[in-house]
């Protein structure tokens, strides 16, 4: 019971760190090149739009829940004899604390900041807005999409071995 139980939590925390890398991995190729061609007023009430979309409980699950399955599947490796998946699962827990610190350090800030122009529509200016907002986000989200991706990597292979 105890192998079929962490070969569970393991398998939950892989597919939690893949949807996240998924998530990330798609703003880098299509979602953020694509508004970049748009025209900045675009852009801006795009991003004020998806900013508030995407705080529901479905991302919360998986953004919050993977962390959380990561440990358990760490802590039920730990009680058993083959630990080989060990070092990979501390790696992808790392991998995904450095995801979570830059989402919170850099890409919240920033959409916090596009949120507090005021709507999009009634910016004299939006062009500015996006100035200030795109290219730092765009660059730290390619981190996020990276360090994500590698946490799903790993837990792919403490599955494997």
């Amino acid at each position: 019971m105890s192998d079929a139980l962490s070969s569970a939590v393991l398998g939950l925390a892989t597919l939690a760190t893949g949807h996240q890398a998924g998530l990330f991995y798609a703003y880098s190729v299509s979602v953020m090149p694509g508004l970049g061609r748009a025209d900045a007023r675009t852009e801006v009430a795009a991003m004020q739009r998806i900013n508030t979309a995407i705080l529901n409980p479905w991302f919360f699950a998986t953004f919050l829940g993977a962390p959380v399955l990561i440990l358990a599947a760490g802590g039920l490796r730990l009680a058993q004899e083959g630990q080989a998946a060990l070092p990979w699962i501390a790696a992808a827990f790392v991998l995904y604390a450095v995801m979570v610190a830059v989402t919170a350090a850099v890409n919240v800030p920033l959409n916090e900041r596009l949120d507090g122009t005021g709507p999009a529509d009634a910016l004299d200016d939006p062009g500015s807005a996006r100035d200030r907002f795109h290219g730092r986000w765009v660059r730290w989200n390619h981190v996020r999409a990276v360090a994500s991706t590698a946490s799903f990597g790993c837990l792919v292979v403490a599955l494997c071995v």
